[in-house]
């Protein structure tokens, strides 16, 4: 039972149609929300119909099947479990059914108050034609049952009884007036009958005929052995009218009670059924089968279309943030097109400027080695060649007699280097060429160059 969220209850009149929804959750069955319609309106998707939500709070619904398509009879088997005591039930059909077997649906309910050696079991008999045609209805109401009920027997189950008599329970079946009659006798249930009471004519005589038929059979049966204690179970209008014909037809008080109200029975019924066996129903296990597999491909539907919606949701919000960076985009290429005058002539200005610069760096850097050169060559040394390369590159060559060889690289090679200029030195002193000398007879060619250290200036 625990794994119920909620029950619905439907009760489908001539005129009207009542909707009681219950919350499930443990014991209680505490009323959630009341809803009536006119017959034939559709129930509000929202109550009854399935979802998503029902694979984790399931639903049951639960509709009251019309009296007058219903047929109960009463039976003591042996205590015994339920499997048993369905076995027994149906191999005892073909005697209790008034229609063909293969005609019918049927289910059992099992009364609380049993012998120590006997049980007993109230048979509810349909007409398959007539539970078909009441679920077609139901379905173009929109409701799709999962199990259909009888309310007759939570007002038998309810009904207190503390001695032997007969209960009798007026309702309208199909526009006629007819009670069902219960009949007690040794604090067990024995029979289960229906009395019509006649629109025309002599009401309480044809109503004296019927109770008395029915009180010859239990004699008959052996079950009725006393006179019997009469109660009325109605309430109103009816129950004044059926007081007044019991009175005139058996000559004695009748005892009076008021029935459950219906919102009470409803609940009575949700208890009972959300703890009774999936197998005992009135639904027809192909309806059963059907209803499902409908709210299984609702289900896959829905996700479906669940999944192309947030698809097309995706793929406009793609489409909107492509349009809004395109026009982002636009507006950057707009800005760098306008720019892009201003960034050439900055870069062309740029370049002209350190040409320049450089320029004016090397104006007299020739000159200036040429200088330091002129100063610093010692005397016997000739100075054949001075080349200035890209500006950086200093390179010197010439001869030396051989015994004088330690002035071009104690004097001249070191004295070149490390010569200043305003105060910073001329050349790279890392990385540079040591001086190379050949030997040609008396005479001895050397060579060597400096690289010239310029200071370099950004342009801001």
């Amino acid at each position: 039972m625990a794994r119920w969220q909620y029950c619905n209850i439907l009760h489908v009149g001539t005129d009207a149609y009542r909707l009681w929804q219950f919350d499930a959750k443990g014991d209680g069955f505490a009323l959630n929300r009341e809803h009536s319609g006119a017959a034939g309106e559709l129930v509000p998707f929202h109550l009854a119909a399935k979802s998503w939500r029902s694979l984790w709070q399931p639903r049951l619904n639960i509709a009251w099947l019309p009296p007058e398509n219903v047929f109960l009879r009463v039976l003591e088997l042996p205590r015994s479990n339920f499997e048993e005591t369905l076995a027994m039930v149906e191999l005892q059909l073909e005697k209790l059914s008034p229609l063909p077997v293969a005609q019918i649906v049927w289910m059992i309910h099992l009364l609380p108050r049993t012998t120590d050696n006997l049980q007993t079991i109230i048979v509810v008999i349909a007409a398959r034609h007539a539970v078909e045609e009441f679920l077609g209805k139901l379905e173009g109401q929109g409701y799709l049952a999962d199990r259909l009920e009888a309310p007759m027997l939570d007002e038998l189950e309810v009904t207190p009884t503390t001695e032997d008599g007969a209960w009798i329970y007026p309702a309208a079946f199909a526009g006629q007036n007819v009670a069902l009659v219960a009949w007690w006798f040794g604090g067990t249930l024995r029979n289960l009958s229906f009395m019509v009471l006649s629109q025309t004519g002599d009401r309480a005589k044809s109503l004296q005929d019927q109770l008395a038929q029915l009180t010859w059979a239990g004699e008959l049966e052996g079950w009725l052995t006393a006179k019997p204690n009469w109660h009325l179970v109605a309430d109103g209008e009816v129950a004044v009218e059926w007081e007044g014909l019991l009175h005139a037809s058996l000559g004695e008080l009748v005892t009076t009670t008021r029935p459950l109200p219906f919102v009470e029975l409803a609940a009575h019924t949700a208890r009972r059924s959300a703890r009774s066996d999936a197998r005992v129903t009135l639904l027809p296990p192909e309806f059963s089968a059907r209803y499902h597999q409908q709210f299984v491909d609702r289900l896959w539907l829905r996700g479906l279309a669940t999944a192309g919606m947030l698809y097309v949701v995706g793929v406009v919000i793609y489409f909107c943030a492509v349009g809004f960076l395109s026009f982002q985009t636009g507006k950057a290429e707009q800005v760098v097109a306008g720019l892009s005058g201003s960034y050439t002539n900055a870069l062309q200005l740029q370049a002209r400027y350190q040409v320049l610069q450089e320029r004016q760096n090397l104006k007299y850097a020739a000159l200036n080695c040429w200088k330091i050169v002129a100063e610093q060559l010692p005397a016997g040394i000739s100075l054949q060649r001075l080349s200035f390369a890209d500006g950086q590159q200093l390179s010197l060559n010439g001869t030396v007699p051989a015994d004088q060889i330690t002035q071009i690289t104690d004097h001249f090679y070191n004295a070149v280097r490390k010569a200043t200029l305003d105060g910073q030195p001329m050349f790279d002193t890392s990385g540079n060429e040591i001086p190379i000398f050949r030997q040609q007879a008396n005479t001895v060619t050397w060579q060597f160059s400096l690289m010239l250290r310029h200071k370099q200036e950004d342009v801001q």
